[in-house]
Parts: structure tokens; C-alpha cells; sequence
């Protein structure tokens, strides 16, 4: 069992690993989930723990457990939230022929060649795709209140203008209109 963050740490050197279970730990922060991209995570405590399991000389399991909180910004007031994270994710890898197949989802298929497998990608999806499409305070309460003060006057603002529409008429339609009616 171990902790790391580094870069290198995340890649699984295939043929090194001994046969049997091997648990590794790292701790997921937000440089972890904006290094490749930018991503909405602007802090993260999470715990990832790798378990992989060596069966066969090319034949290896993965089992991944992230834990803990990711602060993204809230999609109606834009304050920050707190998002809690408990994910599971298991993938079986095998080394076999010269390309990948990652088609099925339980199963990636590496080159036989390849020495490491980066797990880095997969930890990241795996706490990502935690994240709900849209995300927001479960109370409205929570949110920024002027910002909520401004949603709502514009709201308001723009009902009126409905409104204020359909009582006027635009004379270009009204004219338009005459022409339909005419022929």
C-alpha cells in the first residue's frame, strides 16, 4: 500500500506486477483533474485506492474505489458547491495482439507490448462522470443570494416584455397580415 501524486505513479508497469493482489493509494486533487484539460473541478480531496489483481501472466484486474469531494461551481448561482464522491469502477485488462480494443465496457485489450498501463485517464473518468449534467444547490436557500436577487428581477424583466409585446402589436406584422387577408 502506498500513497502517491506523482505523474509516473499512475502508470502500472504490466510486467512487473507480481501475481496476486496489489493495493495502491493516491490522493486525486484539483491539478490532478485540470492537468490535461480544464475541467469545472476547482478544489478535490478525493481518495482513489487501485486494487489490481494479476490472474494470468496477461491477464489483469482492476478494481477502483474513489472517495471523497470535488467543489465545482454551482449552475444557477455560480458560487461553489460541494459535490460528494463514492465511485466504483472495475475493468478487466488484457495483453493481447498489437492494438487496443477498448469497445466492451468491462474490458480493455493493450498490445502485448505495451509495459505500463496508465490509470490516471481512468481514475479521472471514474470521479468525473460522477458529476450530474446540471449541478446545483440542492436548496435554492444555499445559493448566492444577489445573484438569485438578479435572476429573478430579469425573470421578471423578460415576463413583462412578453407581455408588453403582446399587447403591441409591431406595425410591419400588422401590415403583413393585410396582405395574407387580402388574397
Amino acid at each position: 500500500m502506498k500513497l502517491t501524486g506523482n505523474v509516473e505513479d499512475f502508470k502500472l508497469k504490466l510486467k512487473a506486477i507480481p501475481f496476486g493482489t496489489q493495493e495502491i493509494k493516491y490522493h486525486l486533487d484539483a491539478g490532478f483533474f485540470n492537468d490535461i484539460e480544464k475541467t469545472e473541478v476547482r478544489r478535490a480531496s478525493v481518495e482513489a485506492t487501485v486494487v489490481v489483481t494479476r490472474k494470468e501472466a496477461d491477464f489483469f484486474q482492476l478494481e477502483m474505489t474513489c472517495s471523497g469531494s470535488l467543489i465545482i461551481p454551482c449552475d444557477r448561482c455560480l458560487d461553489d458547491m460541494e459535490h460528494e464522491v463514492d465511485a466504483r469502477y472495475r475493468l478487466d485488462v488484457k495483453q493481447e495482439g498489437d492494438e487496443v480494443d477498448d469497445s466492451r465496457d468491462e474490458l480493455l485489450i493493450v498490445p502485448e507490448a505495451w509495459r505500463e498501463l496508465d490509470v490516471a485517464p481512468l481514475l479521472r473518468d471514474t470521479v468525473l462522470l460522477t458529476i450530474p449534467l446540471t449541478h446545483s444547490h440542492d436548496d435554492a436557500a444555499q445559493c448566492n443570494s444577489e445573484m438569485m436577487t438578479y435572476l429573478c428581477g430579469a425573470a421578471e424583466t423578460a415576463h413583462d416584455d412578453e407581455q408588453d409585446g403582446a399587447e403591441a402589436t409591431d406595425p410591419r406584422w400588422e401590415a403583413l397580415r393585410q396582405l395574407k387577408k387580402n388574397k
